[in-house]
């Protein structure tokens, strides 16, 4: 155990590293609660300390960083403990907001806009200094806001996959979450009810509202406070009414807190996603049902999700977290807009995915090749589209479907390596494509002919959805496929 000296010394140590638990205000606020408890004056205090008067008001007010032997010095005169003095917590509730004031002030919002510091006072009432606190972090959550750049959410995307691709895409705590919450509510096996999903609500301390003003931007709003969750009533026809519930009180059980960053953000996204699933499609029944498809090889998205009545995308991205921990099969999942665009991607299995600079993934636009993007020239959308495809990584087979959003229709597939299609319905495909991507002379460049007659000539207005082109990378225009721009052009120019 650490001596007084020990533990002081190493608070001290935090000090001088601006550690924001433990900085001269906090120490300064405590002196001066002590001193004015003991009804001392600065004079008095500042003579049993031997130091002038100005000086003690200087760390009381936290502009000064005392040392060691000054704080025993003070502690004694105070007839008080070192470690009395070194508290990290504000000695009140009006000395807690008054060191809230201050630091604000000291920060680089106060110091952008040029204020001047304002002396905090004991004539200041609460209610005058909370409204300076309140506007200073209310202009400090825009500037964060606003610093959110497309930069920062394609790094935060591809470390959020790396760290996805480390696991195999598979979270023991989330599945043994998933476990408690279904065994709290007597689930014995098989496909989850709504009733089941609405019990763990209750159980939760929830109560379930459908109403007909929920904003248009949301898909649930959860009171915490007085334990609601309030859904649409006009739930689409196409979407699981199961999912919004589990999402919405998934991240409760996620004790998800409002993120302080964009990665955090995608990180209790992918959390509470993956929570939904693995609530939806329990481990045991779900492994069970795949165990028994890989051994009869005939392994289909389509099965798992009639099975536990779920989207294909849920079944497609639960096939992901199970396939390569429980199957020790290797894997990749794409959701790819009409627009060739990106929205989620996850890889294991060496396929190599579009990417920027920075080495993200979303917002790249996929090979016209992929079955992504073939699946969109399919005439028959009531049955799965499989592929082969030819890579300079090696050939791999794929099976992709189309759903529809509000935003337009994406496709979601599921691809292996060739090794491990003989696993899985939908092998003996005859369809098959080449890839040379990312070689330009793929697809990301228009073929010389067309790009010769409309390079200059064309201004195309993307279609992708405004809200994830802050995703794309850049370029002259975000979310187009320029060479469907010059066959559009090409073919309906005036002969």
């Amino acid at each position: 155990m650490l001596s007084t000296d020990s533990t002081a010394l190493a608070a001290l140590t935090s000090l001088a590293n601006d550690d924001p638990e433990l900085d001269a205000l906090t120490i300064g606020r405590r002196i001066r609660e002590l001193r004015t408890s003991r009804r001392m004056t600065l004079d008095t205090l500042a003579a049993a300390i031997d130091r002038a008067p100005s000086q003690v008001s200087m760390m009381e007010n936290g502009k000064r960083e005392p040392r060691l032997s000054l704080l025993r010095a003070i502690a004694r005169a105070l007839d008080t403990t070192l470690d009395e003095l070194i508290r990290t917590d504000a000695p009140s509730e009006r000395a807690a907001l008054e060191i809230s004031v201050e630091r604000a002030q000291r920060g680089p919002v106060f110091q952008a806009l040029g204020l001047p510091r304002i002396r905090v006072s004991k004539g200041q009432s609460d209610e005058t200094l909370q409204t300076i606190l309140s506007l200073h972090n209310e202009i400090d959550r825009l500037n964060r806001e606003r610093a959110a750049t497309p930069e920062e959410a394609r790094r935060a995307n591809s470390a959020l996959r790396q760290i996805m691709r480390q696991q195999d895409n598979y979270f023991p705590e989330l599945e043994a979450q998933a476990l408690e919450i279904l065994s709290a509510v007597g689930h014995s096996g098989g496909p989850v009810s709504q009733q089941l999903v609405a019990d763990m609500a209750t159980h939760l301390g929830f109560s379930l509202h459908y109403v007909n003003d929920l904003p248009h931007s949301t898909r649930s709003v959860t009171d915490k406070r007085n334990g609601r969750i309030y859904l649409p009533t006009n739930r689409s026809a196409s979407r699981d009414s199961r999912s919004p519930i589990v999402q919405a009180f998934a991240s409760q059980l996620c004790a998800h807190e409002e993120p302080k960053s964009y990665a955090e953000f995608l990180r209790q996204r992918v959390e509470t996603n993956y929570l939904t699933a693995a609530i939806l499609l329990p481990e045991r029944d779900a492994v069970r049902m795949l165990t028994e498809a890989k051994t009869l090889r005939r392994i289909s998205m389509e099965d798992l999700r009639d099975a536990f009545a779920v989207s294909y995308e849920t079944a497609a991205h639960r096939f992901t977290n199970l396939a390569t921990a429980r199957l020790d099969i290797p894997v990749h999942f794409m959701k790819v807009h009409e627009s060739g665009t990106i929205i989620k991607a996850y890889e294991n299995d060496h396929v190599r995915f579009p990417s920027d600079a920075l080495g993200a993934v979303e917002g790249t636009t996929v090979c016209r090749s992929w079955t992504a993007r073939t699946v969109f020239d399919v005439a028959d959308r009531f049955s799965a589209w499989y592929q082969y495809t030819d890579m300079p990584a090696g050939s791999f087979w794929c099976t992709s479907r189309i759903e529809k959003a509000k935003e337009g229709e994406y496709s979601v597939s599921v691809g292996v390596p060739f090794a491990h299609v003989k696993w899985f319905r939908g092998r003996e495909t005859a369809n098959r494509a080449v890839s040379l991507c990312p070689d330009e002379s793929c697809c990301r460049r228009a073929p010389d002919n067309l790009a010769d007659r409309w390079a200059g000539q064309s201004w195309p207005a993307a279609r992708t959805p405004t809200s994830l082109l802050a995703a794309l990378p850049t370029g002259t225009f975000p979310g187009v496929d320029q060479t469907e721009v010059y066959q559009f052009l090409e073919a309906h120019s005036p002969r």
